[in-house]
């Protein structure tokens, strides 16, 4: 399928060929009939692209801060390869849109096949043949509602949002700043609501358009008309309300709504303009700065937009589906009218010219529509308490290494292609001899096709089967969000992959006892976990200069995670397990690593009130490790430091940059790795794919990598129960 793309380093616009997405459960596949360009918010999106690195940063302060601070944390050149993967890289346009249910996912029953919805959102109703949209991002099409006009949805609801959060009152004066698509929709509801509007923009077509739809008066602002028409209005009082819809870096807006607004009022930011409020105006009338967030509540909440949560009617009466809803109705009952804001109706094959002729100003717009092909006839198809034994490792009958061809290169697939994959995976694997990047799968379509033009993928699909259907493919990699590893696994296992699945292999023993349960009836045990930092160069040279033990050991980690933001999807712990569920295989594989055994005993202890965890493990000999987990920590302390102790020697790893070995006779050795922080991918990768191509050992044991995994999951089990787990393997 065809799709609009841009690259945000190049600036460079395109209409891709993508795989179709793939119909995910809670959400329906859309073919789209027309979609809406938002003439604000996606030319400054294109403006932007275009701009130097130093306009880039100088536009998205916010995005300076993340990398600074990724800087120091992961270090310069891991920073600079995340960056610049992201900003070479494909990013989709669009976020509203009108189309026909293709096929329903699984939980879905407000819908069927052939049904037209209104679309929203920028990662679901974008400008593309086919999308998957989550339930609570569309709304069924009213009875004699053309396409066209419901293509106007997500937009109507911003519009909406905007209106509801000035609490207009029948008979009210308000003022809207800009009259683009946004503002003539603003001017248009609050007509319909029984308030008189008085519309400021330049452009005279624009307020000679507003007028016609119904506000009261239009002018510039810099003229006294718009002045007057207020004044004649509201008697002299100023108006009850002011909606910024306007863009740009004058501060006119601003202080124009403090000037014209009655003592009191409220003044509504739903575009983004600049904001430097003079003091002593909003202050002597007291005026009420409110912003308006998008489509509605319910916005940049996961839980909502992705899961389908809705949020109770007697809490929260209008969420974004509800404003999605109730703005289709309006527009059906003609209490809106949307015709008169088309400008112009495109060929969805002429995408990229139009976007060139509204960013050069050959074409004036206030909405452009893309018109799709026509549809197609057809239809389209339709967390427990851990165990705290270890489960056992049974093996079939069968081989356990796959039969590949000597000498060929090693045939490597990829589910799923993140920024950990592209910055930490995909790098290492593209410039190794002997390695054939073969198909990659995602769910997003785009990211599919990203992921095969920077890494040169031979193919990119959204068909798991398809590939693990495919005899020529020699290893999956799965590097997915981690409630899919452990059946992803399963089904790669026993399609006789090998496989390279990123941590952890599971959230809870059922899973594990899955995978296992693969292992036993395929025979295949070709198994490697991401556990990358075992492989880290400065590890294994410390581990070499501390030389081999006679007795126990101490040995203490301190992992200085740090707070994560608000809406990662890491914080989903109904779904995707504690953060160190997900992440503290890492450390208790290196402290296993370094002791020489799997652990036999584990005993967690949690701070209140935060994640922060203290996990001592205990060893066969005697040896114990504790791991300091915690997110509370300083943000420009190193995030993992070492120290192990035995036999009169001291081994110190400070977060992968340098490391120091003590022995009897106080003599200290140092090393340093002289530019960034190597933790062990390159070399890991290298192991696997060596197995791979001559049949040889894991890299790893899997009966350690299970034994990792079964500690990892007993921290909950001591958690809950306050006692040490004894880790028994099950007979």
């Amino acid at each position: 399928m065809k799709q609009v793309v841009q690259n945000y380093k190049s600036g460079e616009l395109a209409l891709l060929d993508v795989p179709v997405p793939g119909c995910k459960p809670g959400g329906v596949l859309v073919r789209t009939a027309y979609s809406l360009i938002s003439t604000g918010t996606e030319l400054m999106k294109v403006s932007e692209a275009g701009m130097s690195m130093l306009g880039k940063a100088r536009s998205r302060p916010d995005q300076v801060a993340k990398v600074v601070q990724s800087v120091a944390t992961n270090g310069v050149p891991a920073t600079y390869r995340k960056v610049m993967g992201k900003l070479d890289s494909y990013t989709p346009l669009g976020y509203s849109l009108c189309g026909v249910v293709e096929q329903v996912g699984a939980g879905v029953d407000d819908v069927k096949v052939g049904d037209l919805v209104a679309c929203a959102g920028n990662e679901h109703a974008l400008h593309a043949e086919l999308n998957w949209v989550p339930k609570n991002l569309y709304a069924p099409v009213p009875d004699g509602l053309a396409p066209r006009d419901a293509a106007f949805g997500t937009v109507g609801s911003i519009a909406m949002q905007g209106v509801r959060q000035g609490e207009s009152r029948l008979g009210e004066v308000a003022l809207v700043i800009g009259l683009g698509l946004i503002g003539q929709l603003v001017a248009q509801l609050l007509t319909a609501s029984g308030v008189r509007v008085v519309g400021a923009d330049p452009d005279p077509a624009r307020c000679e358009l507003a007028e016609r739809l119904g506000a009261a008066a239009c002018g510039d602002p810099a003229s006294p008309a718009v002045e007057s028409a207020v004044a004649e209005l509201t008697d002299g009082h100023g108006v009850d309300q002011v909606y910024l819809a306007a863009g740009g870096g004058s501060n006119q807006p601003v202080e124009l709504a403090a000037r014209l607004c009655r003592d009191r009022g409220r003044v509504v930011d739903i575009g983004k303009c600049r904001l430097d409020l003079p003091w002593n105006a909003y202050y002597e009338k007291e005026l009420d700065v409110r912003f308006s967030r998008s489509y509605g509540p319910g916005r940049y909440d996961p839980e909502y937009e992705l899961e389908g949560r809705d949020y109770p009617i007697g809490y929260v009466r209008w969420t974004e589906r509800r404003n999605l809803a109730c703005f289709l109705d309006l527009v059906a009952r003609g209490r809106v009218d949307v015709g008169p804001l088309i400008s112009h109706t495109a060929a969805f094959d002429d995408a990229v010219e139009t976007y060139r002729r509204l960013e050069d100003g050959e074409l004036k717009a206030v909405a452009v529509l893309f018109r799709y092909p026509e549809q197609a006839d057809g239809a389209g198809a339709s967390a427990p308490a851990p165990t705290a034994a270890v489960p056992a490792v049974r093996r079939g009958g069968r081989a356990s290494a796959p039969v590949r061809a000597a000498r060929t290169p090693v045939r490597l697939a990829f589910v799923g292609a993140g920024n950990y994959a592209s910055s930490m995976l995909l790098p290492h694997l593209a410039r190794r001899d002997g390695v054939e990047l073969s198909t990659v799968v995602t769910t997003t379509a785009l990211s599919a096709a990203n992921a095969q033009r920077k890494f040169g993928f031979a193919e990119a699909t959204t068909d798991l089967d398809a590939v693990l259907g495919d005899d020529s493919v020699d290893a999956v990699f799965v590097v997915t969000r981690h409630s899919s590893h452990a059946d992803l696994t399963r089904k790669a296992l026993l399609a006789g992959k090998a496989v390279f699945v990123e941590k952890p292999l599971a959230l809870t023993g059922e899973e594990l006892t899955g995978v296992l349960a693969a292992v036993e009836e395929s025979g295949n045990d070709r198994l490697q976990v991401g556990f990358n930092r075992r492989f880290a160069p400065l590890l294994r040279q410390a581990e070499q200069r501390f030389g081999p033990r006679t007795g126990p050991a101490s040995l203490r980690y301190l992992v200085n995670a740090g707070r994560l933001d608000q809406g990662s999807w890491y914080l989903r712990q109904d779904t995707e397990g504690s953060r160190f569920a997900g992440e503290g295989g890492h450390f208790i594989d290196t402290a296993s690593r370094l002791l020489g055994a799997d652990p036999v005993s584990v005993y967690a202890v949690a701070a209140s009130g935060n994640e922060d965890l203290q996990v001592v493990l205990g060893y066969p000999d005697g040896s114990t490790a504790t791991i300091g987990y915690v997110t509370t920590g300083a943000a420009g302390f190193p995030k993992e430091t070492l120290d192990l102790v035995a036999d009169g020697k001291v081994l110190q790893l400070d977060d992968f940059v340098r490391t120091s070995v003590y022995d009897g006779r106080k003599r200290w050795v140092s090393s340093r790795l002289p530019k960034a922080r190597d933790k062990g991918q390159s070399a890991e990768l290298a192991a696997f794919v060596r197995a791979v191509r001559t049949g040889g050992p894991m890299p790893v044991p899997l009966e350690s990598l299970v034994a990792t995994t079964a500690a990892t999951l007993a921290v909950r089990a001591s958690l809950a129960g306050g006692a040490p787990v004894s880790l028994a393997e099950a007979r």
